[in-house]
C-alpha cells in the first residue's frame, strides 16, 4: 500500500471515529427530512429547489464543524511535526484531509438522494434541475472543504478556525448585496465573488461554464494555499 493510500485511511478512519460527523449527519438528515416533507405538502410542486437551497447553507454552516480539526488539532496534539518528517509531501497530506472529508459531503448528498427517489415513484420530476442541483452542491462542497482546510492550516485552535471558515462563507454568501451597491465595473466583480450567485443557476437546472469554473477554481486556490501553509511550518 502506497503512503497516500496510508495517509488517506489514517484520515479517513479519524474522521468516522469522530462523534463530530454523525452528529452532523443526523443533523443534516433530520433538517432536511423536515424540510422536504414541508415543502412537498404546502407547493405539491415534484421538485427539489428548496431542497438544494437548504443544502447549500447547512453546508455553509457545517462545513466549518467537520474540517476544523484537519490541522488545527494535529497541532495541538503535536502530530504535525511528525506528519511533516514522514515520507509524504505536503501535497499529499493536504489531498488526504480533503479527499476524506470530501467522502463525507458525498456521503451526505447520497444519503438525500432519497428525496428524488420519493419525487420519482409519487410524481414525474424535472431531473435535469435535479442532476444540475446535485452537481452544484459537490463542487460547492469542494470549495467549502478546501476553504475549511485552509482555515485550519492558518489557525492554531480549532473554534478559531471554524469561525473563520463561518466568516468568510457568510461574508462571500451576502458579498453580492454590497456589491450592487458599488459603481460600474466594482459591481459585477464583487458581486462575481458572490457563493450564492454562483449556486443559484444549478439549483434551478441552468449549468454555466462560469459556475462549473467559479468552485473548483476557489477549491483548487484553497487547497494551494494549504499546501503552502503547511511547508511554512
Amino acid at each position: 500500500m502506497s503512503n497516500f493510500a496510508v495517509l488517506l485511511l489514517k484520515e479517513e478512519r479519524a474522521l468516522f471515529s469522530s462523534p463530530i460527523a454523525y452528529v452532523v449527519m443526523t443533523v443534516f438528515l433530520l433538517i432536511m427530512g423536515y424540510s422536504f416533507t414541508l415543502s412537498l405538502f404546502l407547493s405539491h410542486q415534484p421538485s427539489l429547489v428548496h431542497v438544494f437551497f437548504q443544502i447549500f447553507v447547512l453546508f455553509m454552516l457545517t462545513g466549518p464543524l467537520i474540517t476544523m480539526r484537519l490541522v488545527a488539532e494535529e497541532r495541538k496534539l503535536r502530530t504535525l511535526e511528525v506528519l511533516l518528517t514522514a515520507p509524504v509531501s505536503e501535497i499529499d497530506i493536504v489531498l488526504a484531509k480533503f479527499i476524506a472529508s470530501m467522502s463525507l459531503f458525498v456521503l451526505m448528498l447520497l444519503l438525500s438522494g432519497a428525496y428524488a427517489v420519493v419525487l420519482a415513484y409519487f410524481g414525474d420530476p424535472d431531473l435535469g434541475p435535479i442532476y444540475s442541483g446535485y452537481l452544484g452542491l459537490l463542487l460547492f462542497g469542494a470549495t467549502v472543504v478546501g476553504t475549511g482546510l485552509l482555515a485550519s492550516a492558518l489557525a492554531s485552535n480549532q473554534i478559531v478556525a471554524a469561525l473563520i471558515a463561518l466568516s468568510v462563507f457568510l461574508l462571500f454568501w451576502i458579498i453580492d448585496n454590497f456589491g450592487m451597491l458599488l459603481p460600474s465595473p466594482f459591481d459585477t466583480l464583487v458581486v462575481n465573488l458572490s457563493l450564492a450567485v454562483h449556486f443559484r443557476p444549478f439549483a434551478v437546472g441552468s449549468v454555466y461554464l462560469s459556475d462549473v469554473g467559479f468552485f473548483p477554481s476557489a477549491a483548487l486556490l484553497t487547497l494551494l494555499l494549504s499546501v503552502r501553509a503547511l511547508a511554512r511550518r
